[in-house]
């Protein structure tokens, strides 16, 4: 993909792996011709507020469902888990009309919630089994020890499922940075629009600049590798491990 995007003859170099040469013009033509640069900025917008807000939101859920016993809860998480089982192709009509009924199309806001509700199951889900593997007399020595259940949560419970947090963070990034069909049906304006749609215009009905395809491909994933970097130490699930005596 980056040779292809630095190669002045992208257009017909075939199965080459290595570019003829270098030219930086793809990209310069990506961000200046092309508007990327706005895309990305709308792009980033979505998938942080989708990452921060399907964490937290997702976290309280996981909390209540593996340490509160409640009426509806067994049937809770089965709903939960059926989520994940339907096809997203089949919500976009309901999921259009309905973000038409709330006069929040072509709307990032509105986007950001859709982006949302596909990510909170997942992230339930999963940190439902982090939440789970922490135990429980860490909570009872903090509450010995004086701690609010507030105190306890911020202090005790969230380091120690911090890597499943980080787990459906990155999860909830890709989904709402990648997302392509609700982000064309829902956004009308180009100056609304994230990169997976930018991406098309290089697309024509009959010629399609490859060069430029493959630089704004190169800007679209070079984020999700950042973001993977930044939170990699994070990932192990292994931090409770010896966190009480046996």
């Amino acid at each position: 993909m980056f040779s292809s995007a630095i190669d002045p003859e992208a257009a017909t170099r075939g199965a080459r792996l290595l570019p003829a040469g270098v030219t930086w013009d793809n990209f310069v033509t990506v961000i200046d011709d092309g508007g990327f640069g706005h895309y990305l900025r709308n792009s980033v917008l979505v998938a942080l507020g989708t990452v921060l807000a399907s964490s937290v939101v997702a976290l309280l859920a996981a909390v209540a469902v593996s340490r509160f016993r409640f009426r509806f809860r067994k049937s809770m998480l089965v709903l939960i888990l059926m989520v994940q089982m339907v096809p997203l192709e089949a919500l976009v009509i309901p999921l259009f009309l309905q973000m038409r009924n709330l006069n929040m199309l072509n709307s990032l806001l509105g986007l950001t919630i859709v982006y949302l509700a596909f990510a909170l199951p997942f992230a339930i889900w999963t940190l439902r089994g982090f939440v789970a593997a922490v135990p429980v007399e860490l909570e009872e020595a903090a509450y010995l020890d004086g701690a609010s259940w507030g105190r306890m949560f911020w202090r005790i419970l969230v380091p120690l499922v911090a890597p499943g947090v980080v787990a459906t963070s990155v999860f909830s990034f890709i989904t709402a940075w990648n997302e392509f069909i609700f982000a064309l049906t829902f956004l009308q304006q180009s100056s609304k629009y994230t990169v997976p749609i930018g991406l098309q215009k290089f697309f024509g009905e009959n010629t399609t600049d490859w060069g430029a395809v493959m630089a704004a491909s190169t800007i679209i994933t070079l984020p999700v590798l950042v973001f993977f970097v930044l939170v990699q130490r994070n990932l192990s699930s292994g931090l409770t491990a010896g966190s009480v005596k046996g």
